[in-house]
């Protein structure tokens, strides 16, 4: 709050203090002292108090309600090595690799604390002015993992519809998060995921107002994309987004993987299915030449980021430990021989 705040609120601080919990401002001054100040917890127990054991607690708290963003530089070597062969294979700028840290199902705390970090050196380059994002829910838990920053000179736009098939607010939409976040114009796409029809998503992208957005979504020099797995455990089919039979369909046709609507074979090109004609995003073709950068990874996830790798649109990927392991172990069991780049060979093998 800046003096002129102040006093134009009249004795606000006085107001405003009275709405704080003192158990959360005690929190966050235990966060401050222990991972700015660098104290220990019988030090910072002896400046503000209390026992060690509520020191303990305190940082617990801090950490639940999101005070505390930790950001870990540096990598492990294994990680590493993986990151090499999926960049080489897949001709990607970018691949980083976070350590598994024990949710191999979800690994959302590792991957969503990797994708802000990447995230966040991004928001620093010059040339940065207009990111296009996806949804679901890896990226919502990455644009979570971002401090408040003001950027004001960089602009949001969402690569695809922001609402459910009932016309719902998406609970996974990403673009009005990071607008809180970052303090920036924001621009989302007030159409469903898919169309009804293929003759509704013409009228629908006839209109000038989703015209524009798509229009400055072509424009920006980075893309965050998400990946969805085509599977009984499939995200969009839990949430309603697609119709199971729909997804029965998708099976049909082959689908393994999808990047914005857009419903992938193992090999990466897309696969006959009515959906693949309905999806309100950009095209792919639209994506080929610019920065596109997805963050994934979970159990299940292999088949379907390996896909949308072949598919050549992305240049960067962040994925998990584990989910990179069975990439490479899936490339070298399905990638044709004798074409393209050499397979991936899993680590350890001869």
């Amino acid at each position: 709050m800046d003096k002129s705040s102040v006093r134009a609120s009249g004795g606000g601080i006085a107001r405003v203090a009275a709405h704080i919990d003192p158990e959360l401002s005690l929190a966050s001054r235990a966060a401050w002292l222990s991972y700015v100040g660098g104290f220990r917890q019988e030090d910072i127990a002896t400046r503000l108090g209390i026992s060690r054991v509520k020191v303990n607690r305190l940082i617990a708290l801090a950490h639940r309600q999101g005070f505390i963003r930790v950001f870990v530089e540096g990598n492990a070597l294994e990680c590493v090595a993986l990151e090499d062969q999926i960049a080489d294979r897949f001709g990607l700028s970018l691949c980083q690799v976070v350590p598994s840290v024990g949710d191999d199902d979800l690994p959302i705390d590792a991957l969503a604390t990797g994708g802000a970090r990447f995230l966040l050196k991004a928001l620093e380059r010059p040339d940065l002015e207009v990111v296009g994002i996806g949804h679901g829910r890896t990226l919502a838990a990455t644009v979570d993992r971002l401090p408040r920053l003001p950027r004001a000179r960089v602009r949001f736009v969402s690569l695809l519809g922001c609402l459910t098939r009932n016309a719902a607010a998406n609970p996974f939409d990403v673009i009005h998060r990071l607008a809180e976040k970052v303090a920036a114009e924001a621009y989302f796409m007030p159409v469903p995921f898919f169309a009804n029809s293929v003759a509704d998503r013409q009228v629908l992208m006839a209109q000038k107002g989703l015209m524009d957005v798509l229009a400055l979504a072509q424009q920006a020099q980075l893309h965050i994309v998400g990946i969805g797995e085509i599977g009984a455990r499939a995200h969009m089919l839990e949430t309603g987004m697609i119709t199971p039979d729909e997804f029965a369909e998708l099976s049909r046709a082959g689908a393994v993987g999808e990047v914005l609507g857009h419903f992938l074979s193992a090999d990466g090109s897309p696969v006959d299915a009515a959906l693949n004609q309905r999806a309100l995003s950009l095209e792919l073709e639209d994506l080929r030449g610019k920065e596109v950068v997805a963050i994934a990874g979970g159990h299940g996830k292999a088949r379907a980021i390996r896909a949308v790798l072949g598919s050549r649109v992305l240049t960067g990927l962040i994925t998990d430990e584990a989910t990179a392991r069975r990439i490479v172990e899936r490339d070298a069991e399905e990638a044709p021989a004798g074409t393209g780049p050499a397979a991936l060979t899993p680590l350890g093998a001869p």
